[in-house]
């Protein structure tokens, strides 16, 4: 738990028990699953017997987003989707008949990014690349 305090602490947040609880759950889901919906983390904490309701899981993911601990992603199907943040950029390929999210990362698409921006004489600051696909049969 320590360590979830100083992550709060880091981002400016007090570490309160249920802040503190839906960052140990993001923790220990991420290894697995990437992307979770403020739904699948209140099924998970439930699951797990804490009671943190679902108003408070999405207050909290809306903090954390501020503070830069998560960012949230919209992929078109309604859901807004939640990750921890690495600090590295990456893109996703969402398919659009399993909704599955596959991340990666290019850095020839990462460079070229960049140069786009320069050469059009602007500053990156903030991007999203989501590429729709579907499985090969």
């Amino acid at each position: 738990m320590k360590a979830e305090n100083q992550a709060l602490q880091s981002a400016g947040l007090r570490a309160t028990l249920p802040r503190v609880r839906i960052l140990q759950m993001l923790e220990s889901i991420d290894e697995e699953r990437h992307h979770l919906t403020a739904e699948d983390l209140y099924r998970h904490l439930h699951q797990a017997g804490e009671d943190i309701g679902l108003s408070t899981v999405y207050r909290v993911l809306t903090q954390f987003e501020k503070a830069g601990l998560v960012a949230r992603h919209n992929f078109d199907n309604g859901h807004s989707v939640f990750e921890l943040s690495s600090g590295e950029e990456h893109d996703h390929m969402v398919c659009v008949d399993t909704n599955d999210i596959v991340e990666f990362r290019d850095p020839v698409i990462e460079r070229r990014q960049h140069e786009i921006a320069a050469a059009h004489g602007y500053d990156i600051v903030g991007r999203a690349l989501v590429l729709r696909v579907r499985k090969r049969p």
